[in-house]
């Protein structure tokens, strides 16, 4: 009975310990999450369903339904800008891409990513990631700044900024408009007919679902970045889409607006207090066109929402493929726009070339191919509830939806009020993956990040989010610190003051009354205008691309 005693006694002892001190055998870590990274260019504001939209967009409600939205993402209103400050976790200056992906000459504007830099795809090859990229990357046109340069293991990439959707490059558009695979320029591609199936947003989403299948067994985590084209002008959408979306705008751009702007509020995306913009001083009145100027511009904005509707569809295509591969419970993901909608025409007249000038005919219902634009008529009710458009720095041109999902890991249906910025994606990829931002990178010396992890955030814990942002794009400019925000544009150059807290959408100009809270503000702005290496936008204009 002794040694019965002693025997359990020891046994007791023995699970105590092991509870407390482990076997001694490492447990498997978890599993490193996968991440995909989706980001669309030119769309507005309010152009999809989870942001008040008229479209149906179920697969991005989905993500939005069961994971969280951030109602006050800032991008840089700019394409280029855009990437090269989300892949960098830097202002785009200090990245390199000041304004476009021209040369203007001086460190801050040179067009490309510098080596001051790390992408998020050379940062998570630090922790075992593979990488992959599929769609528009218009931040280096060269072999040395193309994707694989830049730690992408797999791509498929459009360097340059517009491709037509259904002919990649038909008339010589734009000499960097070329596409390139692994390492190889696909001079065929540009120029061979494709057949009437082809789309490029499917395109963009066929390439990456190969690379997702090259992935099985080889239990590395992976990163893939999906950078569609659409609705970037041209304005070009299946004739099936189309079909779902004609006559249903001919209600007018005011009453769509004023729809998009209840929906927002009642879902607490935007604050009532926020009134709507007024619609802009260009566009006139829905009642003051002809018939048959309603029945073109209601089938431009069908044609735009069709754009936007296979976009849906197209990330629906990733969704079924993570599940196919067994990794969607293990997978962030994360959408946004580049800018605010575009306002532009389809081509500026320096760049009407004869062949370019053929394409820019009316858009009729039997030819989704004309290379045309929405303009601003359509781009306010994108930008709904905000003032202005892509390239300016009011809010119209600088917020975008921001979706994060992750089964099992994001509290389902939370909306996240705090500023966010596109600085803020790459440190919290790093702060999701391990990975530790270095000093030093191939020998180079890397500016420190400007932006910060959102992890907090995705956790559902407080998160306060940034306490000031800055902003400038060819010479408009923007401060938001917490509820304040400076704005001017180029060329008046005349600061306006709002309290963004109150006034979002900037009706009121507090300018006059409030000269001191001005004062700081500009005083912000100037010294970090001073030290991201922002030049005057005067001393460059001549060389603008």
């Amino acid at each position: 009975m002794k040694h019965l005693y002693t025997y359990i006694t020891f046994s007791i002892l023995l699970v105590l310990y092991v509870s407390a001190y482990g076997t001694g055998v490492s447990k498997p870590k978890p599993a490193k999450p996968n991440i995909v990274l989706i980001l669309v260019d030119d769309m507005g504001f309010s152009d999809i369903g989870a942001y008040g939209s008229e479209i149906p967009t179920p697969n991005l409600d989905k993500l939005a339904n069961n994971g969280v939205r951030f109602t006050q993402f800032y991008n840089t209103s700019r394409c280029c800008p855009t990437r090269a400050a989300l892949q960098s976790g830097v202002y785009p200056h200090q990245a390199g891409v000041g304004s476009m992906n021209g040369n203007l000459g001086t460190p801050a504007y040179q067009g490309y990513l510098n080596k001051n830099v790390i992408t998020i795809a050379e940062g998570l090859k630090t922790q075992g990631y593979t990488t992959l990229m599929s769609g528009k990357w218009h931040i280096g046109n060269t072999p040395e700044q193309w994707p694989g340069a830049r730690g992408y293991d797999k791509y498929f990439a459009l360097i340059g900024g517009t491709s037509h959707q259904f002919y990649p490059h038909p008339y010589k558009l734009a000499e960097l408009n070329f596409f390139v695979k692994n390492g190889q320029k696909l001079e065929s591609y540009t120029t061979d007919k494709k057949p009437d199936s082809y789309y490029l947003t499917d395109e963009f989403t066929d390439q990456a679902l190969g690379f997702l299948d090259e992935t099985k067994n080889t239990n590395k985590p992976f990163f893939l970045f999906t950078a569609y084209n659409a609705p970037h002008f041209p304005i070009q959408a299946r004739k099936e889409d189309i079909e779902k979306y004609k006559g249903k705008y001919m209600q007018g751009w005011d009453v769509v607006r004023t729809e998009r702007y209840k929906r927002l509020v009642n879902m607490g995306v935007i604050r009532p207090e926020w009134k709507l913009s007024p619609r802009d001083t260009l566009i006139p009145g829905w009642d003051q066109l002809r018939q048959t100027e309603k029945e073109a511009w209601d089938l431009k904005m069908a044609v735009y929402a069709a754009m936007i509707d296979r976009l849906d569809y197209n990330i629906g295509r990733i969704l079924t493929k993570l599940t196919e591969l067994g990794v969607d419970k293990n997978t962030y993901i994360f959408f946004l726009s580049d800018n605010g909608a575009s306002h532009e025409y389809a081509f500026s007249a320096k760049s009407q070339t004869p062949e370019a000038a053929s394409l820019v005919k009316p858009l009729t219902a039997d030819n989704p191919q004309s290379y045309v634009s929405y303009e601003y008529n359509w781009a306010n009710v994108s930008n709904t509830p905000f003032r202005s458009f892509k390239h300016w720095e009011h809010e119209g041109g600088i917020s975008t939806p921001f979706i994060a999902y992750a089964p099992g890991k994001i509290q389902a249906g939370g909306l996240v009020p705090a500023p966010a910025h596109v600085i803020d994606i790459q440190p919290t990829i790093f702060d999701l993956a391990g990975v530790k931002y270095p000093q030093t990178y191939k020998g180079n010396t890397l500016i420190s990040q400007e932006g910060i992890s959102f992890k907090l955030a995705l956790d559902g814990k407080e998160w306060k989010g940034n306490d000031i942002i800055f902003w400038e794009h060819q010479g408009n400019r923007a401060v938001r610190q917490g509820d304040w925000k400076i704005v001017s544009f180029y060329p008046e150059n005349k600061w306006e003051l709002y309290n963004i807290k109150e006034d979002r959408t900037e009706l009121h100009n507090l300018a006059s009354s409030n000269p001191a809270k001005l004062q700081e503000l500009i005083n912000l702005y100037n010294a970090w205008a001073r030290r991201a290496g922002v030049v005057e936008w005067d001393t460059l204009v001549k060389k603008t691309p």
